[in-house]
């Protein structure tokens, strides 16, 4: 029988149980239990991480966080008082206002660990942030790249050990069908249950992850990730830039407000100008070319990816899976995208293909699914880090 790669030796049985209603009376492991248990629902992403936390067996929330994944260490010789604090280490919104007198380390690139003594500080940051009660077990469900690889799972478990009691890792598309899912609506004629059968796209800062969501966590097959996402958009519009205007040399926060702003995919409806500093003076660019070849770029390489899952999903389910396409991650406001990628689509032959995106509260999905699926999770699938 094959076992989940995401998680400590899951059936297909334990995938589906895991989201059995509250009051499934099947036997547990019996671990001891804290009298306090703080669930963590954690999208720890290249660029922005989010989270979100309660109280077990409470609805309410406990904690919401967006931070920058960002980590900034005191350049030598600051001089003091210039810090706050005069603190050696910050991170998020801190570390970027102060990026002139630290060295940046982003801690996770291209979706997976990169810095791990960043990443572990970074991770204590997340958790000062909850401010957990005193005394309280922390079980976290930290989303993660389809098809991470072993080491990268380790890496991650290394990065919360001693921040987090216990976790499970959980791929991210997963996580966000879960919690896109609208539970008020499951019963509704027309409500089209995106955990039931979909196919989601989440285009993040470091991976564009394809996945089929099929009512249980994906297995190797259900997933393709690709390390071709938004810093690889942003990349490419540099280099298209730079070639063009080689006198500018933009930074890349400058590229990305340029991409975050302006990104579309098809054709271009008016150009894009502009306007940036150069060497004191304002200049006005046109962009608008170099910026629909980077993302078209990212267009046609989730386009194959689709395909390819399509191909994969049987006969049966395959008509529902095109009218349930759902893009989501910063990558999925990209002007046009949805539109662009239903008509590649239907230009293929694909029957009806119906492709939508979760909207401007993307961010919150993967935190908000994690915590549903800590909610759900049996004893049995949580991993207890041994001191």
């Amino acid at each position: 029988m094959r076992t989940n790669q995401m998680t400590p030796t899951i059936t297909l049985d334990d995938r589906k149980n895991l989201f059995k209603k509250n009051g499934d009376s099947s036997p547990v492991e019996h671990i001891p239990a804290r009298t306090t248990t703080l669930l963590v629902g954690f999208d720890w992403g290249t660029n922005k991480s989010c989270v979100s936390a309660s109280l077990a067996g409470s609805q309410e929330s406990f904690s919401q966080l967006v931070v920058p994944t960002v980590v900034g260490y005191a350049n030598d010789g600051i001089v003091e008082n210039l810090l706050p604090g005069n603190a050696r280490t910050l991170f998020g919104e801190e570390a970027l206002k102060y990026r002139l007198h630290l060295r940046l380390v982003q801690p996770m690139i291209d979706g997976v660990i990169d810095d791990l003594s960043a990443s572990r500080d970074f991770s204590k940051h997340i958790r000062s942030l909850i401010n957990p009660p005193a005394g309280a077990e922390i079980r976290a469900v930290i989303g993660l790249p389809a098809n991470a690889e072993r080491s990268a799972r380790e890496n991650l478990r290394q990065s919360v050990a001693g921040v987090f009691d216990r976790v499970i890792l959980v791929p991210e598309p997963f996580l966000a069908a879960l919690g896109y899912r609208d539970e008020g609506s499951l019963g509704a004629t027309e409500y089209v249950d995106p955990v039931q059968n979909s196919l989601f796209i989440d285009i993040g800062g470091g991976t564009t992850d394809v996945c089929l969501v099929q009512g249980y966590f994906p297995m190797a097959e259900d997933q393709v990730s690709l390390a071709f996402a938004g810093d690889k958009v942003d990349a490419c519009l540099s280099e298209a830039i730079r070639k063009t205007y080689p006198d500018c040399g933009l930074s890349m926060l400058k590229i990305r407000e340029i991409k975050e702003r302006h990104a579309y995919v098809g054709k271009l409806d008016e150009p894009i100008i502009v306007n940036v500093m150069v060497g004191g003076k304002m200049r006005k660019l046109d962009v608008g070319a170099q910026i629909g070849e980077a993302c078209n770029e990212l267009l046609q390489r989730i386009l194959e990816s689709a395909k390819l899952l399509i191909g994969r999903a049987s006969s049966d389910s395959v008509g529902e899976l095109l009218r349930n396409i759902i893009l989501t991650g910063g990558g999925s406001r990209i002007k046009n995208l949805d539109v662009e990628l239903q008509r590649l689509l239907a230009e293929e032959g694909y029957e009806n293909p119906c492709v939508r995106t979760v909207g401007e509260n993307y961010k919150e999905f993967v935190a908000k699914g994690a915590l549903k699926a800590a909610r759900q999770a049996k004893e049995s699938q949580w991993q207890q880090f041994v001191s």
